[in-house]
């Protein structure tokens, strides 16, 4: 295995344990200290519930809950940065703070925890971004991912939900921001090969199009711009064919 290869696989691994390392000591420290940090969470449309768009990822209301979000977490994380690594670390950012932010302007009153809109948002990249960039691995990749979480999609019907303390919002957030991101970076980051005949056909294609462009441009000039033959160049040869 090649050291590039190495570092790509070390940093997948990383970033996501590590992220997942601060959700558990965070709850740890609740246990612990019999506290309860859920008003670090996102309060719509209150000035003191803004460090929530960054920081509900963080913050579970049980361990349950904390369980259930782990994986797809870790999952999804390595996801991102194996296969889109000069991009991940933007995509991860940006999940987070356009899922957050649309939950603060306009999801119920309330405080919303955890991280479901980042799990939302990083699959909805992954299925989508493939598809767009149509780039083999990548639509493998989005295969795979809509075959693990493609049930996520139920999660934005608040129908289905009839517990309050379900943020169905977050859900959506989540959906849009990857949706809006895979689009966005879809020229971004890893991209579909381009074969050799590929590239003549699109070479062959320029060169049709610019001379018909010339044979046009020279149709639309009036009679009078088109050189004309010299007359001194004009030779007219007759034949004489006896009959016999």
């Amino acid at each position: 295995m090649q050291s590039s290869e190495k570092q790509r696989l070390r940093t997948s691994i990383f970033i996501p344990s590590l992220f997942l390392l601060v959700m558990w000591l965070v709850k740890i420290t609740e246990a612990v200290f019999q506290i309860h940090l859920n008003f670090l969470g996102i309060t719509p449309l209150q000035i003191h519930g803004l460090p929530g768009i960054v920081l509900s990822p963080f913050l579970h209301g049980d361990w349950n809950h904390l369980m259930a979000n782990s994986v797809p977490v870790f999952v999804l994380i390595a996801a991102l940065y194996y296969f889109y690594r000069t991009l991940a670390t933007e995509i991860l950012v940006l999940t987070v703070i356009l899922s957050g932010l649309w939950v603060w302007l306009g999801a119920r009153s309330g405080v919303h925890i955890g991280a479901s809109g980042l799990i939302y948002g990083l699959a909805i990249f992954l299925m989508f971004s493939g598809f767009f960039r149509r780039e083999n691995r990548l639509m493998a990749l989005s295969f795979v991912v809509v075959f693990l979480y493609g049930s996520l999609i139920w999660g934005i019907f608040p129908e289905l939900f009839p517990e309050k303390n379900i943020s169905w919002e977050g859900h959506l957030s989540g959906l849009i921001a990857g949706l809006v991101l895979a689009w966005f970076y879809r020229k971004k980051g890893p991209q579909r090969k381009q074969y050799s005949w590929e590239e003549e056909e699109e070479e062959e294609n320029n060169e049709t199009s610019g001379s018909s462009n010339d044979t046009s441009a020279q149709s639309e000039k009036p009679y009078w711009d088109i050189p004309q033959p010299d007359k001194d160049d004009l030779k007219v040869v007759y034949r004489f064919k006896k009959k016999h």
